[in-house]
């Protein structure tokens, strides 16, 4: 159903230094990229992307406020590995990894950060450990 997600970054190729990193955590790799300098990051073409860009109409970037891109991961281990990876490259904590809400076999296990343009992003694992 979702094709992809964008955001805005003041400064692409910082921006673009982050999630080459972050997103590898999670498989992901740069997979477009337009003479725009959007640049579209996925595991592949058939699945959901999230891209960043310079906005289109030149003005400065900021970050929605109550917007954010949630991340799959592949377990608990990738959830950690990722909130590291981006609080390593200057991401600012917004939730340590953990279970949030009920404990059960569908145990909702995440990491919330934000990117160096202030964007929110979640990175989680539904399922047991």
């Amino acid at each position: 159903m979702i094709g992809y997600a964008m955001f805005g970054t003041n400064d692409l190729e910082k921006a673009r230094g982050f999630y080459d990193a972050v997103l590898g955590e999670l498989g992901a790799k740069r997979v477009m990229e337009f003479p725009t300098g959007a640049t579209a990051y996925g595991t592949d073409m058939e699945r959901p992307m999230i891209a960043i860009t310079p906005p289109h109409d030149g003005q400065p970037a900021s970050a929605g406020n109550g917007s954010m891109i949630a991340l799959a991961a592949a377990s608990r281990a990738e959830v950690d590995a990722t909130h590291a990876k981006a609080l390593a490259l200057g991401a600012a904590d917004e939730g340590a990894p953990g279970v949030r809400g009920e404990l059960g076999p569908q145990a909702f296990y995440g990491a919330y950060f934000r990117d160096p343009d202030g964007n929110k992003l979640c990175v989680f694992k539904v399922g047991p450990a």
